[in-house]
Protein backbone atom coordinates (compact mmCIF):
# COMPACT_ATOMS: atom_id res chain seq x y z
CA UNK A 1 0.00 0.00 0.00
CA UNK A 2 1.24 3.53 -0.73
CA UNK A 3 2.49 5.77 2.06
CA UNK A 4 -0.34 8.28 1.69
CA UNK A 5 0.92 10.41 4.57
CA UNK A 6 4.31 10.94 2.91
CA UNK A 7 2.71 11.58 -0.47
CA UNK A 8 0.34 14.17 1.03
CA UNK A 9 3.37 16.11 2.25
CA UNK A 10 4.54 16.42 -1.37
CA UNK A 11 1.16 17.83 -2.32
CA UNK A 12 1.12 20.43 0.45
CA UNK A 13 4.74 21.42 1.05
CA UNK A 14 7.16 23.14 -1.31
CA UNK A 15 10.14 22.47 1.01
CA UNK A 16 9.19 18.78 1.10
CA UNK A 17 9.09 18.66 -2.69
CA UNK A 18 12.42 20.47 -2.93
CA UNK A 19 14.04 18.18 -0.36
CA UNK A 20 12.91 15.00 -2.11
CA UNK A 21 12.93 16.47 -5.65
CA UNK A 22 9.64 14.72 -6.25
CA UNK A 23 6.08 15.90 -6.88
CA UNK A 24 2.62 14.63 -7.78
CA UNK A 25 0.91 15.01 -11.15
CA UNK A 26 -2.81 14.30 -11.42
CA UNK A 27 -4.97 13.51 -14.44
CA UNK A 28 -4.73 11.66 -17.72
CA UNK A 29 -2.99 14.41 -19.74
CA UNK A 30 -0.31 15.13 -17.16
CA UNK A 31 0.30 11.45 -16.41
CA UNK A 32 0.53 10.51 -20.09
CA UNK A 33 3.05 13.30 -20.70
CA UNK A 34 5.03 12.36 -17.59
CA UNK A 35 5.18 8.74 -18.73
CA UNK A 36 6.38 9.82 -22.18
CA UNK A 37 9.06 11.95 -20.52
CA UNK A 38 10.25 9.01 -18.44
CA UNK A 39 9.95 10.83 -15.10
CA UNK A 40 7.27 8.72 -13.37
CA UNK A 41 8.48 6.92 -10.27
CA UNK A 42 5.16 5.32 -9.32
CA UNK A 43 1.59 5.41 -10.56
CA UNK A 44 -1.58 5.27 -8.43
CA UNK A 45 -5.12 4.73 -9.73
CA UNK A 46 -8.68 3.87 -8.84
CA UNK A 47 -9.15 2.58 -12.40
CA UNK A 48 -6.91 -0.49 -12.84
CA UNK A 49 -8.57 -1.40 -16.13
CA UNK A 50 -7.15 1.76 -17.72
CA UNK A 51 -3.83 1.68 -15.81
CA UNK A 52 -2.95 -2.00 -15.29
CA UNK A 53 0.62 -1.25 -14.18
CA UNK A 54 -0.43 1.19 -11.45
CA UNK A 55 -0.83 0.68 -7.74
CA UNK A 56 -4.55 0.47 -6.97
CA UNK A 57 -5.81 2.89 -4.33
CA UNK A 58 -9.21 3.75 -2.90
CA UNK A 59 -11.22 6.83 -3.81
CA UNK A 60 -10.53 8.22 -0.34
CA UNK A 61 -6.78 7.81 -0.84
CA UNK A 62 -7.01 9.40 -4.29
CA UNK A 63 -8.74 12.45 -2.83
CA UNK A 64 -5.86 12.86 -0.37
CA UNK A 65 -3.32 12.91 -3.23
CA UNK A 66 -4.86 15.81 -5.16
CA UNK A 67 -6.35 19.21 -4.38
CA UNK A 68 -8.70 19.05 -7.37
CA UNK A 69 -12.39 19.26 -6.50
CA UNK A 70 -13.20 16.41 -8.86
CA UNK A 71 -9.99 14.39 -9.17
CA UNK A 72 -9.27 12.27 -12.20
CA UNK A 73 -8.60 8.61 -11.34
CA UNK A 74 -4.82 8.60 -11.75
CA UNK A 75 -1.90 10.27 -9.95
CA UNK A 76 1.80 9.95 -10.74
CA UNK A 77 4.72 10.38 -8.39
CA UNK A 78 7.33 12.13 -10.55
CA UNK A 79 10.88 13.30 -10.22
CA UNK A 80 11.70 16.97 -10.80
CA UNK A 81 12.12 18.00 -14.42
CA UNK A 82 13.81 21.43 -14.19
CA UNK A 83 17.15 21.90 -15.95
CA UNK A 84 19.91 24.54 -15.96
CA UNK A 85 19.51 27.28 -18.58
CA UNK A 86 22.90 26.33 -20.03
CA UNK A 87 21.49 22.94 -21.05
CA UNK A 88 18.93 24.52 -23.43
CA UNK A 89 20.58 24.10 -26.82
CA UNK A 90 20.45 27.01 -29.31
CA UNK A 91 17.22 28.59 -28.02
CA UNK A 92 15.23 30.85 -30.33
CA UNK A 93 12.20 31.55 -28.14
CA UNK A 94 12.11 31.60 -24.34
CA UNK A 95 9.64 32.90 -21.74
CA UNK A 96 11.06 34.31 -18.50
CA UNK A 97 8.53 34.75 -15.69
CA UNK A 98 9.83 37.04 -12.94
CA UNK A 99 8.07 36.93 -9.56
CA UNK A 100 4.93 35.34 -11.02
CA UNK A 101 3.00 34.23 -7.95
CA UNK A 102 -0.24 32.75 -9.26
CA UNK A 103 0.12 29.02 -9.99
CA UNK A 104 -2.65 29.08 -12.57
CA UNK A 105 -0.92 31.86 -14.48
CA UNK A 106 2.45 30.11 -14.30
CA UNK A 107 1.00 26.85 -15.57
CA UNK A 108 -0.86 28.62 -18.35
CA UNK A 109 2.29 30.44 -19.48
CA UNK A 110 4.08 27.09 -19.65
CA UNK A 111 1.20 25.72 -21.72
CA UNK A 112 1.21 28.76 -24.05
CA UNK A 113 4.97 28.56 -24.47
CA UNK A 114 4.68 24.90 -25.37
CA UNK A 115 1.92 25.63 -27.90
CA UNK A 116 3.95 28.45 -29.46
CA UNK A 117 6.97 26.17 -29.93
CA UNK A 118 9.14 27.90 -27.33
CA UNK A 119 12.41 26.27 -26.35
CA UNK A 120 12.14 26.87 -22.58
CA UNK A 121 10.32 28.60 -19.76
CA UNK A 122 12.22 30.19 -16.88
CA UNK A 123 10.54 30.69 -13.51
CA UNK A 124 12.73 33.36 -11.96
CA UNK A 125 12.97 35.31 -8.73
CA UNK A 126 10.15 34.72 -6.26
CA UNK A 127 7.97 32.89 -8.76
CA UNK A 128 5.56 30.19 -7.68
CA UNK A 129 6.86 26.63 -7.45
CA UNK A 130 6.82 24.88 -10.82
CA UNK A 131 5.61 21.77 -8.98
CA UNK A 132 2.73 23.38 -7.13
CA UNK A 133 -0.25 21.09 -7.91
CA UNK A 134 -2.21 24.00 -9.42
CA UNK A 135 0.75 24.92 -11.65
CA UNK A 136 1.12 21.33 -12.80
CA UNK A 137 -2.61 21.03 -13.50
CA UNK A 138 -2.79 24.37 -15.37
CA UNK A 139 0.07 23.32 -17.64
CA UNK A 140 -2.07 20.36 -18.84
CA UNK A 141 1.02 18.23 -19.43
CA UNK A 142 3.17 20.95 -20.97
CA UNK A 143 5.43 20.95 -17.90
CA UNK A 144 6.80 17.69 -19.32
CA UNK A 145 7.07 18.86 -22.94
CA UNK A 146 9.71 21.59 -22.85
CA UNK A 147 12.62 22.54 -20.61
CA UNK A 148 11.68 24.41 -17.45
CA UNK A 149 14.40 26.38 -15.69
CA UNK A 150 14.19 27.55 -12.08
CA UNK A 151 16.44 30.54 -11.33
CA UNK A 152 16.27 32.23 -7.95
CA UNK A 153 17.87 35.45 -9.22
CA UNK A 154 15.78 37.10 -11.94
CA UNK A 155 18.63 39.35 -13.11
CA UNK A 156 20.82 36.29 -13.60
CA UNK A 157 18.09 34.73 -15.75
CA UNK A 158 18.01 37.81 -18.00
CA UNK A 159 21.80 37.89 -18.33
CA UNK A 160 21.91 34.14 -19.08
CA UNK A 161 19.42 34.67 -21.90
CA UNK A 162 21.50 37.52 -23.33
CA UNK A 163 24.68 35.47 -23.02
CA UNK A 164 22.93 32.75 -25.04
CA UNK A 165 22.37 35.24 -27.87
CA UNK A 166 18.75 36.08 -27.13
CA UNK A 167 17.29 39.57 -27.41
CA UNK A 168 15.37 40.17 -24.18
CA UNK A 169 12.04 41.94 -24.65
CA UNK A 170 10.28 43.15 -21.52
CA UNK A 171 6.51 42.98 -21.81
CA UNK A 172 5.59 46.41 -20.46
CA UNK A 173 2.37 48.33 -20.95
CA UNK A 174 4.40 51.53 -21.15
CA UNK A 175 6.95 50.06 -23.55
CA UNK A 176 8.45 52.23 -26.30
CA UNK A 177 7.87 49.55 -28.95
CA UNK A 178 4.51 48.29 -30.23
CA UNK A 179 4.12 44.50 -30.35
CA UNK A 180 2.50 44.66 -33.77
CA UNK A 181 5.21 46.83 -35.34
CA UNK A 182 8.38 44.89 -34.48
CA UNK A 183 8.40 41.93 -36.87
CA UNK A 184 12.02 42.64 -37.78
CA UNK A 185 12.99 42.47 -34.13
CA UNK A 186 10.99 39.30 -33.55
CA UNK A 187 12.91 37.48 -36.28
CA UNK A 188 15.85 37.33 -33.89
CA UNK A 189 16.19 34.71 -31.13
CA UNK A 190 14.06 36.21 -28.38
CA UNK A 191 13.43 35.90 -24.66
CA UNK A 192 10.19 37.48 -23.45
CA UNK A 193 10.36 38.85 -19.91
CA UNK A 194 7.09 38.90 -17.97
CA UNK A 195 6.53 40.42 -14.53
CA UNK A 196 4.32 39.92 -11.53
CA UNK A 197 0.54 39.89 -12.02
CA UNK A 198 -0.09 42.88 -9.74
CA UNK A 199 2.90 45.20 -10.10
CA UNK A 200 4.62 44.11 -13.31
CA UNK A 201 8.38 44.26 -13.71
CA UNK A 202 10.61 46.06 -11.20
CA UNK A 203 12.31 49.03 -12.93
CA UNK A 204 15.81 47.68 -12.32
CA UNK A 205 14.90 44.35 -13.94
CA UNK A 206 13.09 45.96 -16.88
CA UNK A 207 16.17 48.13 -17.42
CA UNK A 208 18.21 44.99 -18.12
CA UNK A 209 16.04 44.14 -21.11
CA UNK A 210 17.12 45.15 -24.60
CA UNK A 211 13.70 46.65 -25.39
CA UNK A 212 10.38 47.27 -23.68
CA UNK A 213 7.38 46.21 -25.72
CA UNK A 214 3.76 47.20 -25.14
CA UNK A 215 0.60 45.50 -26.34
CA UNK A 216 -1.80 48.15 -27.66
CA UNK A 217 -5.17 48.28 -25.95
CA UNK A 218 -7.86 49.65 -28.24
CA UNK A 219 -10.79 49.44 -25.85
CA UNK A 220 -11.33 50.61 -22.29
CA UNK A 221 -9.67 47.71 -20.46
CA UNK A 222 -6.98 48.90 -18.08
CA UNK A 223 -4.63 46.02 -18.82
CA UNK A 224 -4.35 42.39 -19.89
CA UNK A 225 -4.12 39.30 -17.73
CA UNK A 226 -0.54 38.00 -17.50
CA UNK A 227 -1.25 34.71 -19.24
CA UNK A 228 -3.16 36.49 -22.03
CA UNK A 229 -0.30 38.95 -22.57
CA UNK A 230 2.20 36.09 -22.59
CA UNK A 231 0.16 34.22 -25.19
CA UNK A 232 0.03 37.27 -27.46
CA UNK A 233 3.75 37.94 -27.17
CA UNK A 234 4.84 34.34 -27.63
CA UNK A 235 2.58 33.85 -30.64
CA UNK A 236 3.77 37.12 -32.18
CA UNK A 237 7.28 35.66 -32.07
CA UNK A 238 6.10 32.26 -33.30
CA UNK A 239 4.27 33.84 -36.26
CA UNK A 240 7.46 35.52 -37.42
CA UNK A 241 9.91 32.77 -36.56
CA UNK A 242 7.84 29.94 -37.96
Amino acid sequence: MPDVKALKKLLASRPERADRRQFLAEGANAVSSALDAGVVLELFTTDPASYPDATVITQRQLEQLTDARTPQPVVALCRFVDVPFASVASPRLVAICADVRDPGNAGTVIRCADAAGADAVVLAGDSVDAYNPKTVRASVGSLFHLPVVVERDAASAVRAAQDAGLVVLAADGAGERDLFEIDGLLEQPTAWLFGNEAWGLPPDLADLADHRVGIPIHGRAESLNLATAAALCLYASARVQQ
